[in-house]
């Protein structure tokens, strides 16, 4: 597949002479005033594919963190000159072996804002512009103001919501609505780099099942007979926190919650004379994150600006759409065109069709929604034509509803009727049309 990569606007390009190029830039001149052996070809050498790049294009870059460093240093290096940054955390002791744009000094304040600060004082002329805080504080009018979107993320929830973002915004009666995204993503020794390019390609939400389903340990080992750290801490979090809280939810992103944990799973390994228990391995088991490594944060951010490149200036065709990358036992990569799924509910836009058993509870049917690959719901709420089945939220209507959870899908559902899911991981609603299986269990 050939992927058209201009993502030039029609705006008169603002005139930079090749002679009045400052010397950090020189190095550009090959690649982008004449074509090479690689060249895309809508690519069109001279100045006007340099202006571009230089004055007009805007480049927002989700997450500043390990990855995210990578990539701002990246970008600005390579001549981009209008950044965007966005990040919702603040500086930890822990970040500062591999996220090189921060400094112990900076321990509490905004990542996005400390980094944006550093890469305009290293780099005069490129403008980084910071915002502190979450993503779905924006709206579409925010994102459709940039040529590229490139993410360095370690949450999957957050992926899924700018994928989705992404492809609901994009309109195919007007092309500029077309906002290309790049992802990359670690995980300790091993990478990937892919490029989305909404109904196009296949997106984030398509590969969901590709992903490796998080740890999990059984409760009856994490509450009387813990033998690893980890079992330390998926007691603080799933059996004391909520005895001790009661409905109140953590927020994983708290510092505060964090600590509690991390103290009261420190005292229980004590109690069982276990060692190991860390912060940083107790945001890894809550957060399900395993531990950067900063060679390959640098390989896959320089691989997903290097698409950033070519998506500005066409010099080179895309990536055809995904790289992983191995690096354990030596260094390895497999690039492949990975296919969008027709039934994709973000990018094929189509319903999903599920086999339910008419004796499974509604509780049954979401905790099934929540482990499905297909799915991957956090906290999922339902509602058909003629009401709501389960609300998450507010309190209210989540105890109006909460009844619900014990009667069966026989008793709430018909057969080929349409239920609309809503989570928190999307910015958008599933649809499902539940097919009914006769049999006479409970559950499976």
């Amino acid at each position: 597949m050939t992927t058209s990569t201009a993502v030039h606007s029609d705006a008169a390009p603002v005139s930079t002479a090749a002679g009045d190029w400052p010397g950090r830039w020189a190095r550009l001149t090959p690649v982008l005033r004449r074509p090479g052996p690689f060249a895309h070809p809508q690519f069109t050498p001279g100045d006007e594919t340099v202006d571009f790049l230089m004055k007009q294009c805007k480049v927002l870059v989700v997450g500043a963190g390990g990855l995210g460093c990578e990539i701002l240093k990246n970008l600005a290096l390579s001549g981009f000159r209008d950044l965007h940054v966005i990040d919702m955390d603040t500086i930890d002791v822990s970040n500062l072996n591999r996220q090189f744009l921060f400094r112990p000094a900076d321990v509490g304040k905004s990542k996005a804002e400390v980094a944006a600060a550093f890469i305009m004082r290293r780099v005069p002329g490129c403008v980084v512009t910071p915002y502190f805080g979450k993503i779905q504080d924006k709206d579409y009018d925010y994102y459709q103001q940039f040529n590229v979107i490139i993410c360095g993320l370690d949450s999957v929830e957050a992926r899924r919501w700018m994928n989705a973002t992404v492809i609901g915004m994009f309109d195919s009666d007007s092309p500029e609505t077309l906002k290309p995204l790049v992802d990359g993503g670690t995980e300790g020794f091993q990478g990937q780099a892919r490029v989305i390019l909404p109904t196009m390609t296949s997106c984030y939400e398509c590969s969901l099942d590709m992903l490796t389903r998080p740890t999990t340990y059984p409760v009856c080992t994490i509450a009387n007979t813990p033998r690893l750290p980890e079992h330390c801490i998926e007691w603080a979090s799933v059996l004391e926190w909520p005895r001790v809280f009661g409905d109140d939810k953590i927020d994983t992103d708290n510092p505060a919650h964090l600590q509690w944990l991390f103290e009261t799973a420190s005292n229980r390994a004590e109690q069982f004379n276990i060692s190991g228990v860390t912060y940083s391995l107790t945001q890894g088991v809550v957060k399900n994150i395993i531990p950067a490594i900063a060679s390959t944060n640098a390989i896959i951010a320089a691989a997903c600006c290097n698409e950033v490149f070519k998506l500005a200036t066409s010099s080179a065709s895309l990536l055809n759409n995904y790289m992983m990358f191995t690096g354990t036992d030596g260094i390895y990569t497999h690039t492949f065109e990975h296919e969008a799924r027709s039934d994709c509910p973000v990018c094929g836009q189509a319903r999903l069709k599920m086999s339910v058993n008419a004796m499974w509870t509604l509780e049954d049917w979401i905790d099934r929604l929540i482990e499905s690959p297909e799915t991957q719901l956090k906290r999922p709420s339902l509602r058909t034509g003629s009401g709501s089945l389960y609300m998450q939220a507010p309190r209210a209507l989540e105890q109006a509803t909460r009844p619900n959870l014990q009667r069966t899908l026989g008793e709430l559902l018909s057969s080929g009727e349409a239920v609309t899911v809503t989570d928190a991981t999307l910015p958008i609603s599933l649809e499902i049309t539940v097919t009914f299986v006769e049999t006479s269990e409970k559950t499976e």
